[in-house]
């Protein structure tokens, strides 16, 4: 990946909403500095952090780019210093939120975007009292913001273009995607769903129809699933059928006049109500701390996330979009004389086992991954496969050297035994820093995809490979080489 400047962020206000913006900026190759009055922020943001490191990193197949600094200021004025963006999560009070802004446009540059997480204002409420507030505008996230992409993006018309395309920009460059909302509206637009599903569960738990518990088995078994990777009006053009959503307007529309929600009907926060959802939640997921339940959560969306990855589909296709912008394209070395690092990466939190360390059958994914990038490298390419040529593996031989914990970060070193006529023989070493993890020893036959059966490269492959392979040569044999499994 091509190194670019640091860029510098401004968190105002760490508290969950406030410690996730700073993990995502922070994981991104952002120096983050933040600025929150609480004695306990910088433990607080820490542990939010640790948690993004934990989780983040697994989510791309390349490596994220180098950790930005982190640095805590005593006011605000120090924490805006030199900044590109500034967010702000503070209280929802909008006196407080008012009063933060003028002190900001006091002392940050003109040109930072001021964003605000705020989930129940409009921007032209933030915007009243501001000295510019053309450099003011809703960013509100959901959370974690470390994991979930959305950030709705509401300006008015004190926004120029040019500065809602660079909100925009720098937000996908931090692997988001940035929903602009072209007119403003009370708590903008996701919030209005969840609004309407709160008060239609508060409605169900009051007439003692259903717990706390039966309501989230409701959604997390059944459309929750769905509205993860298709939202809702997708969804509901699949329940139509072949005739699409005009006939399942055309079928359901009707039950729109049925008395099924109180929707319009907003039940009385009573203390016999507050007490019954307490309880009930307390029931439900008492017996799990905060910290367990956040990583539980995370455990949940990254195998979500991933799935739906490996479909470029929903979320998952952000995430891939975001793995080619931040990753490093396949190229001959410059210096052919060394190993190659085919593989820089996380350990997703989906590739570790019941023994608490990463399956076997990822160490095989991972010097797989290892191998096509090697491909790639002398060629073989998507263009080159979509031609007919291809590589297929032949023989493996894995040795499993050292454990391996999901978060690890490794790099796989790559080095071609033989890269003559149809044979690629590769040996990969998979380390931890230092730490060597892992071996693969691969062997590859080139095939005609139109005859599925051996033939030679064309001649570019054929060459780079050699050359490759003849600069490995002179470097020591790999431990393990040629080994199979023995009884000593």
């Amino acid at each position: 990946m091509t190194q670019q400047a640091t860029k510098s962020a401004a968190i105002i206000g760490g508290g969950v909403i406030g410690g996730g913006w700073a993990a995502r900026f922070l994981l991104m190759g952002w120096n983050v500095q933040v600025f929150d009055p609480d004695p306990e922020a910088q433990r607080k943001i820490s542990e939010v952090i640790d948690n993004a490191r934990r989780s983040l990193p697994g989510l791309s197949d390349v490596a994220l780019p180098e950790e930005g600094e982190l640095s805590f200021h005593d006011t605000m004025s120090e924490a805006v210093a030199g900044v590109t963006w500034i967010q702000e999560s503070v209280p929802e009070r909008l006196e407080l939120k008012r009063k933060v802004y003028q002190t900001l446009q006091e002392h940050c540059p003109v040109d930072a975007i001021i964003g605000s997480s705020t989930s129940g204002f409009k921007p032209s409420e933030l915007q009243g009292c501001a000295t510019r507030p053309e450099q003011i505008v809703v960013t509100h996230p959901f959370n974690p913001v470390y994991l979930l992409p959305l950030i709705e993006l509401v300006p008015t018309a004190q926004n120029s273009p040019e500065f809602i395309a660079q909100a925009k920009e720098i937000l996908t460059e931090i692997g988001m995607f940035p929903l602009h909302v072209r007119a403003e509206i009370d708590a903008h637009i996701a919030d209005r769903f969840l609004e309407a599903v709160w008060r239609e569960a508060l409605w169900l738990i009051k007439d003692g129809i259903a717990t706390t518990e039966e309501i989230d088995n409701a959604i997390r078994y059944g459309f929750g699933l769905r509205w993860a990777q298709m939202g809702l009006f997708e969804t509901y053009r699949i329940a139509g059928g072949e005739a699409g959503m005009r006939h399942f307007i055309e079928q359901f529309g009707p039950c729109l006049e049925w008395p099924w929600t109180k929707l319009m009907d907003v039940p009385e926060l009573t203390e016999e109500l507050i007490d019954a959802v307490a309880g009930q939640s307390d029931a439900q997921s008492g017996h799990m701390t905060i910290r367990q339940l956040e990583r539980a959560r995370d455990n949940n969306l990254v195998t979500i996330l991933r799935g739906l990855k490996a479909q470029d589909f929903g979320a998952g296709a952000l995430l891939n979009a975001q793995d080619k912008r931040i990753g490093e394209p396949a190229a001959m070395p410059a210096d052919p004389s060394q190993p190659i690092v085919t593989i820089r990466r996380a350990i997703p939190l989906d590739w570790t086992d019941y023994n608490g360390h990463m399956n076997e059958a990822r160490y095989l994914q991972a010097f797989g991954d290892a191998t096509d990038r090697m491909m790639e490298i002398v060629g073989c390419d998507a263009d080159y496969i979509a031609n007919g040529g291809s590589y297929f593996t032949a023989e493996t031989h894995i040795r499993h050297l050292d454990e391996v914990h999901a978060g690890a970060k490794i790099h796989i070193e790559t080095q071609v035994l033989l890269g003559t006529g149809k044979k690629m023989h590769l040996f990969h070493r998979m380390f931890e820093g230092d730490r060597e993890l892992a071996t693969g020893e691969h062997m590859l036959i080139h095939v005609s995809l139109e005859t599925r059966k051996a033939s030679e490269p064309a001649p570019q492959i054929a060459t780079a490979l050699a050359i490759l392979a003849d600069a490995h040569a002179k470097l020591p044999k790999p431990e393990g080489t040629g080994k199979a499994v023995g009884v000593k």
